[in-house]
C-alpha cells in the first residue's frame, strides 16, 4: 500500500527536517529522541483489529486522544521536554493528516 509507506517515510523524514532546521547543532540527539517518540503507537496493540487502514488513530487511541495533545503541547515548550514533546505532536500532525485521506 503506496500511502501507508508514504505515511511511514514522513514519520521518519519531517523529524530529520526539523531537526537539522531548529536543531542543527544538537540534530543527531534531536533526532533520535524525535524518532524515540514513534513509541507513542503502542497504543495500538489495545486497539481490536490491530491495524485497519479505515481508522483514524486521532481520537481512537488513547495515546492520540484529544486530551492529551496539549500535554504534548506543553512539552514542546520547555526545554527539558522539547524534543518529546515536538516529536509527539510532529507525529499526531502526521496521523492527523493521514486522517483527512478517509473524510
Amino acid at each position: 500500500m503506496l500511502s501507508s509507506a508514504i505515511h511511514m517515510v514522513l514519520h521518519f523524514l519531517v523529524p530529520a527536517i526539523i531537526a537539522w532546521v531548529f536543531f542543527r547543532k544538537d540534530f543527531k540527539k534531536a533526532y533520535l529522541i524525535i524518532i524515540a517518540t514513534m513509541l507513542v503507537d503502542i497504543d495500538h496493540l489495545l486497539a481490536d483489529p490491530l491495524f485497519d487502514p479505515l481508522r483514524c488513530s486521532i481520537g481512537f487511541h488513547p495515546l492520540h486522544s484529544y486530551y492529551v495533545q496539549p500535554l504534548y503541547l506543553g512539552m514542546s515548550l520547555f526545554k527539558p521536554t522539547r524534543y518529546v514533546g515536538l516529536g509527539l505532536l510532529i507525529h499526531m500532525v502526521l496521523d492527523g493528516i493521514d486522517c483527512l485521506k478517509l473524510i
